[in-house]
């Protein structure tokens, strides 16, 4: 293997920066290369410089970022080429630094609504569903206690007053204490007839007034 060969490979998965031809800079981490300098990059982004005679400078004016993903690049367009960040870490390299590394001041609980692993003893309410919490969600206790001085006297509701002795109920209705058996009509009511005033079957008695003029004569032919 030549020296330029020993160096690329020395970078594999490093994330490069690359000039081209046309003044383009792509940057990207290099998965492969050949011996025609033909790069494989992957997460490409492409940057490209624009209105260069802008009376604004700013960055949004002057450079244009596009991102191309997984790109196949000819070694004949490169002009130069450097490294832009170290390789992303890998698992074996993340399980051999995680023995390293100092706990935290977490602590680690099970996920869920709020509810405890734990169910809670039989008859007692699941935590979150016995009410809302006091000064969230609700009014506080206290809030429903009736306030000192606006207490007011018990009103007491009795029995209706008797009838005085003598007293004759209306004609039509049943005299007091009167109860009908199961199943009898109310009085003045006679089985399988309607009541009095109440409309014969049928189509029923016109409203008042509606036969008083005489019916429109027809049309001529």
């Amino acid at each position: 293997m030549s020296s330029k060969g020993s160096k690329m490979a020395n970078i594999v998965n490093y994330r490069l920066r690359i000039t081209l031809s046309d003044s383009r800079i792509l940057t990207g981490q290099m998965l492969a290369f050949d011996k025609h300098m033909n790069l494989v990059l992957a997460d490409c982004e492409e940057f490209r410089k624009i209105n260069k005679n802008a009376k604004d400078k700013s960055a949004t004016n002057l450079e244009q970022k596009r991102t191309l993903g997984l790109v196949v690049l000819r070694g004949e367009t490169i002009v130069s080429m450097s490294i832009d960040g170290p390789p992303p870490p890998t698992t074996d390299d993340i399980r051999s630094r995680a023995p390293g590394l100092a706990p935290g001041i977490g602590m680690g609980r099970p996920m869920g609504r709020g509810l405890p692993a734990i169910p809670p003893p039989m008859g007692a309410p699941m935590a979150g569903l016995s009410g809302p919490v006091r000064g969230v969600g609700g009014p506080a206790p206290g809030a429903m206690q009736p306030r000192p001085g606006y207490q007011g006297a018990p009103v007491t509701y009795g029995r209706p007053p008797m009838p005085p002795q003598g007293f004759q109920p209306p004609p039509g209705m049943p005299p007091m204490g009167f109860r009908p058996p199961a199943g009898m009509p109310p009085p003045g009511f006679r089985p399988g007839m309607p009541p009095q005033g109440f409309p014969p079957a049928g189509r029923g008695v016109p409203p008042p007034g509606m036969y008083q003029r005489p019916p429109p004569p027809p049309p001529q032919q």
